[in-house]
């Protein structure tokens, strides 16, 4: 028997939809581990389709046509190594999340995944049927076990693997990134090896797909948990892994460990790269954005310039009489930092003319919302005409703290395609200027050094709608709204759990509230980069129109 296995293993970024196209990177993939020497290539969870395919995978001319092209591949493929690709499978008229197994020109063998999610983004019970428990597939004399992705987090498919010959398992998954992930992901594959005695690789994708970015750091461990190695987190990348065959079995040959950055720069590497792919797999070049001088617009402003390059950014300084000398500075020292293209658009005439085509029928009235949030929607009128006439895809600027309790005006500043500070509170905006200002990496395409000047972060937040406005004025203090906010968002707690840790229940009702009422607009809202597991979208689904309030 061998005394080698070599697997090359594809951390690679596939497009939901782009069946040829992922096809072809798992050619590219096939080819460079053919010239390796390579027994096995091996691509993650769904790869063929790209992943998370929603209900779009369940429309049978897609799904017959993924297999029709995992049947070609197979076929181009068939003078090498054996190639390993998720896609999906039918059988019996049931439809499953599968991971096949390609070799001599044919789909040889398959694995299908028996556990489900069906929390946080996940919604595969609707989709997909459960597999059978099953043993594992051969690649010459080495038998392999593939639990897919949610079937290496619980223990029945691993033992069921071992028990029955599985000399090591190789993970595909497709598994999005939230703060501190990495963490929970090596103790539940550490968990696997404790209890089968076996090596174990676990092999995850990169890349965008609407609000989740898959974030790979694909990694091994030997019996024992040792880690053998880890590939980057973010960058796609082709890794060549042996297995030696031992007289306690096989083992991973010790490789090269890849620095995991901490969570701040993870968190902003998901909104840059989020923001990347969104843009490029839907097909725009471009992207604008109203900087108002405020720390949301021009945090939002880095992260377009470092994730498309400052060329192809256009920021357009919109003001009004409420909008102050200290703004007008701020926002345009932020965009000759970054090097993004700045235009200024004052709104006063346009103010001024639906103020007086509206004055018949305002008459008698007072000043008030009203009044402040037809300026926030003349800008959103003026940043969707430039967005029409130049292919500049808009993005919205709102924080979590913000979209959380609608602290936006909809068809005003909420307006756009793409929120890349979605999932970050107001509290963290600031920390994460600071840590950019700080922070410079090759994967950002925008200038080095300070970018947000002190003066922007600084500053008492505040919408200038109208004079002397300050965002305290509406809202609690951001760092005790941020703190009643993880408690009643991320962490599902109560009223009363807000009590217990110190906070004024008047206020927190106040902010439950508000929580609610506002779920009409982040239905309408823009997608944007998932950093938690209680992202507003998938993460988090609530009925628009709800009259339960926590008595507690």
């Amino acid at each position: 028997m061998a005394d080698r296995f070599r697997i090359t293993l594809a951390q690679l970024n596939p497009t939901v939809g782009d069946l040829a196209g992922n096809a072809a990177k798992a050619r590219m993939a096939w080819e460079r581990g053919r010239a390796a020497g390579a027994d096995l290539v091996a691509l993650p969870e769904m790869f063929v389709t790209g992943y998370n395919t929603q209900d779009l995978v369940m429309k049978p001319v897609f799904h017959d046509a993924a297999i029709a092209m995992v049947e070609a591949l197979a076929e181009e493929c068939a003078d090498g190594p054996a190639l390993a690709i998720g896609g999906p499978w039918v059988e019996d008229g049931k439809l499953y999340n599968a991971y096949l197994i390609l070799r001599g020109g044919k789909i040889v063998s398959r694995s299908l995944k028996t556990h489900l999610p069906n929390e946080t983004v996940f919604d595969e019970v609707r989709i997909f049927d459960a597999g059978p428990l099953g043993g594992p597939y051969s690649v010459g004399n080495t038998r392999i076990g593939s639990p897919i992705c949610e079937d290496a987090w619980h223990e029945d498919v691993a033992e069921t693997l071992a028990e029955t010959g599985a000399e090591f398992l190789l993970v595909p998954n497709g598994s999005p990134y939230y703060r501190d992930k990495y963490d929970t992901r090596i103790n539940q594959m550490v968990a696997r090896v404790v209890e089968t005695g076996l090596p174990l690789i676990y092999l995850n994708m990169v890349g965008g797909q609407d609000d989740q970015v898959f974030d790979g750091g694909t990694f091994g461990l030997n019996p024992g948990g040792a880690l053998a190695f880890r590939m980057p987190v973010f960058d796609e990348a082709i890794t060549h892994v042996d297995l030696e065959r031992g007289p306690e079995g096989w083992r991973i040959a010790k490789g090269e460990v890849a620095l995991l950055p901490d969570a701040w720069e993870q968190d902003y590497r998901v909104m840059v790269e989020s923001l990347r792919d969104y843009m490029r797999k839907a097909g725009f070049a471009k992207a604008l954005l109203g900087l108002s001088g405020g720390v949301d617009s021009a945090l939002v402003a880095a992260i377009a310039a470092d994730a498309l390059g400052a060329e192809n950014v256009r920021c357009v300084m919109l003001p009004s009489e409420y909008t102050s000398t200290e703004s007008l500075e701020d926002a345009e020292a932020v965009a000759q930092a970054l090097g993004v293209r700045y235009d200024y658009v004052p709104i006063s005439e346009s103010r001024a003319a639906v103020t007086n085509t509206l004055a018949p029928l305002f008459a008698g009235t007072e000043p008030g919302l009203t009044e402040e949030n037809i300026q926030s929607r003349l800008r959103g009128l003026l940043l969707m005409a430039l967005s029409n006439k130049f292919g500049e895809m808009l993005l919205t600027t709102g924080n979590k703290s913000e979209v959380a309790v609608g602290y936006a005006t909809i068809y005003g500043d909420m307006a756009g395609g793409y929120n890349p500070i979605k999932d970050l509170y107001k509290t963290r905006v600031f920390e994460t200027c600071r840590w950019r200002n700080a922070n410079h990496r090759p994967w950002m395409m925008g200038p080095a050094g300070e970018v947000i000047r002190p003066s922007v972060i600084d500053k008492p937040p505040s919408a200038e709608l109208r004079a002397d406005q300050k965002d305290s004025d509406s809202l609690p203090d951001y760092p005790e709204l941020d703190a009643i906010l993880d408690i009643l968002v991320d962490q599902d707690g109560s009223i009363a759990d807000c009590v217990a840790a110190g906070f004024d229940r008047d206020v927190v009702r106040r902010v439950e509230h508000l929580i609610y009422i506002s779920e009409y607009k982040r239905y309408q809202s823009a997608p944007g980069a998932r950093l938690t597991p209680r992202a507003f979208w998938l993460d988090r689904r609530y009925p628009i129109v709800n009259r339960w309030r926590d008595p507690s």
